[in-house]
């Protein structure tokens, strides 16, 4: 092959005479030889070289990567690994904006929301995590919680897949500004301080046993149901089970009532059910509406 000028080598590659210019201009392709009169020429060597540096930019290396790589100062392995973590990253970033637009699509969201949502929605997951560390630290600060309920609430955090879907973008938008509401707060510390008071009552206030988990399964199932039917709390069934649940817990009426009444509250509840969302769990069944019965149960 001889030599080619530059309009040869635009006709071979289909790359423009101004965008070859610029490469050689850059030293990223230097002539093999000049004419009389100066102008650049090119040959087998230079147009291979041209097509891999084509490749290069084709695959998104910048110019200082690809010369480097032309250069041999950096393996086009090491490189390629570089570029597939960026455009991870820009993956990752291209499908939590598509989430946000189809929530916002979704709920037809106002300007000062689409705002928030986008805010809330690139946070990373230390930043989410760090969110919720904070909500636990000021509800149960300065109190005597038993350590192993506390990890137990703390240890929960909201991770979004690299592409949520609407519903769990939704659920963490909904999530952060719930721990982030003063009255949610006042009422959680109100359950950290019922707790600590029990504890400082002699109580071990443990996790619930698994057992403890189905008795409680157990005892709002049989609520459900009664409510369905339309019985109200003071009915037979109502009483049966409020006789069930004071013999269990070997208290009166009265302080069992107030206890169930203190850590029965539907934000709460809704808690669990958007971190259940957010994190693709099983849903956390609603059971506050059966509890409220039972509660009603042991007072009337």
């Amino acid at each position: 092959m001889g030599f080619l000028t530059i309009g040869e080598l635009a006709r071979r590659t289909g790359l423009t005479t101004r965008t070859i210019r610029f490469y050689s201009d850059e030293g990223l392709l230097p002539p093999a030889d000049r004419t009389h009169a100066g102008y650049r020429l090119y040959d087998g060597e230079s147009l291979a070289r041209l097509e891999l540096l084509r490749t290069l930019r084709e695959l998104g290396l910048g110019l200082p990567d690809a010369s480097a790589a032309l250069a041999g100062k950096s393996s086009v392995a090491d490189l390629a690994r570089r570029h597939v973590a960026l455009l991870d990253e820009q993956i990752r970033v291209l499908r939590l904006r598509r989430a946000v637009l189809r929530a916002i699509a979704r709920t037809e969201a106002e300007l000062d929301e689409v705002r928030l949502m986008k805010n809330l929605a690139t946070m990373t997951d230390a930043e989410r995590a760090a969110l919720i560390d904070d909500f636990w630290n000021e509800v149960n600060a300065g109190l005597d919680i038993n350590p192993d309920f506390d990890a137990g609430m703390r240890s929960a955090k909201p991770v979004l897949p690299d592409d949520p879907t609407p519903e769990q973008l939704e659920a963490w938008i909904e999530l952060a500004e719930l721990v982030q509401d003063k009255d949610f707060r006042a009422r959680i510390r109100a359950m950290s301080e019922g707790h600590a008071e029990a504890r400082e009552a002699g109580e071990s206030m443990d996790m619930p046993s698994p057992e403890t988990q189905e008795q409680w399964k157990g005892w709002t199932a049989r609520a459900a149901v009664a409510r369905e039917a339309g019985e109200e709390p003071g009915s037979a069934t109502g009483q049966e089970l409020a006789a069930e649940i004071v013999a269990a817990f070997g208290a009166s009426r009265e302080e069992v009532a107030e206890r169930m009444a203190l850590s029965t509250d539907g934000r709460a509840e809704r808690y669990w059910q958007l971190m259940a969302t957010i994190n693709g769990w099983p849903q956390w069944p609603e059971q506050v509406p059966n509890a409220e019965w039972l509660v009603a149960a042991l007072r009337s």
